[in-house]
């Protein structure tokens, strides 16, 4: 299961208006250098090499937003990289809003150990085990 790293500076970009989650595109990029607390933005973190199935930042999840008695509960469908060849190693997966100017960070997961794929063999991105897909909850 991925621990979830929280970057600080995202509580901001949502006062702010830095996301609007019904509009703007949000990625999932795969790094081997642990993301800090203090990461704001993508170029902040080291991206894996691009090829053999992983493009350079990342692939696109699709964003869904919902609201239940006073809680948002915002949702990323799961992303899964398949590999042509060789992919990695990596162990941190970060989910970015790559229409913000700045490609402004949202959450980065940490998987414990690194990981390289094969070629035929997938990784899912999953965001959250305990509440699938969800990335981020407001109460």
């Amino acid at each position: 299961m991925a621990v979830a790293i929280k970057h600080q500076d995202f509580s901001e970009q949502l006062a702010r208006g830095v996301h609007n989650w019904g509009t703007h595109t949000y990625k999932v990029m795969l790094s081997n250098t642990a993301p800090l607390a203090t990461n704001s933005v993508k170029a902040d973190l080291t991206e894996i090499a691009a090829g053999n199935g992983y493009t350079a930042g990342g692939t696109e999840t699709t964003i869904t937003v919902s609201e239940t008695g006073g809680t948002t509960t915002i949702s990323g469908t799961e992303v899964v990289f398949t590999a042509t060849g060789a992919v990695g190693p990596f162990r941190y997966a970060t989910v970015y809003n790559d229409t913000a100017p700045s490609d402004n960070l949202v959450q980065s997961y940490d998987y414990g150990s690194a990981v390289t794929l094969a070629a035929g063999e997938t990784f899912a991105v999953r965001f959250n085990d305990a509440s699938p897909g969800t990335i981020l909850t407001i109460a």
